[in-house]
């Protein structure tokens, strides 16, 4: 009876400090798990803050981009006009002057403005309503009347430039307008959202014009600056029709 007595409580003794070895285990065990989740929470943390600095950091470049570009484009005019002053050639990436503007045939002239004696907002309300009825021949003339007899109107802004210069191309008859309007916004609106717009009128009037060199110095400059672009999807149609008829022949 006294052997049975000891043997139980060797038992329960060593049942005992097993059951405190395995609580001990679990305990250090859940220990290490929260110790990997708080670990792994603060890489998540820091993963999310790289990510951000990364978008940043690329946003940041992207603009260095734009003003170079942007800056490229100016040296490129401040060249161009010291080289004219000295008599020498333009350098490529620059387009030629266009002529100044030509006055309407008398004949077809829709405005009549020595007649109606128009007043500038009635112009260019009549100039605005024409586009907007697709009647750009009529819509060409009176903006060409605005800008004609009131060159230093406050009106003449980019966005009356760019439309003037759609009308002008869409009318298919005053190529000389088109490039006037759309250089003008170019060389003085280099921050216009209708800048690559006036660099893409331009581009297809020197197509219409035969003038494929002028048209290919556009077409480069898209082709490494705005390639992701609707204007480009435009002129690289046009670009891959050219290179074709080349191959052909």
């Amino acid at each position: 009876m006294k052997n049975l007595s000891k043997t139980t409580l060797m038992t329960f003794l060593i049942l005992s400090l097993s059951s405190c070895d395995l609580a001990q285990r679990i305990e250090k065990r859940a220990a290490q798990i929260n110790r990997y989740e708080d670990t792994a929470l603060l890489l998540a943390k820091e993963n999310r803050d790289l990510k951000a600095e990364i978008n940043r950091l690329k946003f940041e470049i992207e603009s260095l981009d734009s003003k170079n570009n942007y800056l490229k484009i100016k040296l490129e005019k401040q060249v161009s006009e010291f080289n004219k002053a000295k008599g020498a050639r333009t350098i490529a990436s620059v387009h030629p002057k266009p002529a100044p503007r030509a006055a309407v045939d008398p004949k077809n002239d829709l405005v009549k403005f020595d007649v109606y004696k128009w007043t500038p907002n009635q112009i260019l309300a009549m100039a605005e309503k024409e586009f907007e009825a697709k009647n750009f021949e009529r819509s060409a003339q009176f903006f060409n009347v605005f800008y004609t007899n009131f060159p230093g109107h406050k009106k003449v802004d980019d966005n009356f430039l760019f439309q003037a210069g759609v009308a002008a191309y869409e009318s298919g008859k005053h190529p000389d307008w088109v490039l006037t309007n759309m250089e003008k916004l170019v060389r003085e609106y280099p921050a216009s959202p209708f800048y690559r717009g006036a660099k893409l009128w331009m581009a297809l009037t020197y197509l219409n014009q035969g003038k494929e060199d002028h048209f290919f110095t556009i077409v480069e400059e898209f082709r490494k600056k705005y390639k992701n672009t609707s204007e480009w999807k435009i002129l690289s149609k046009h670009y891959e029709k050219i290179v074709q008829n080349y191959k052909k022949n």
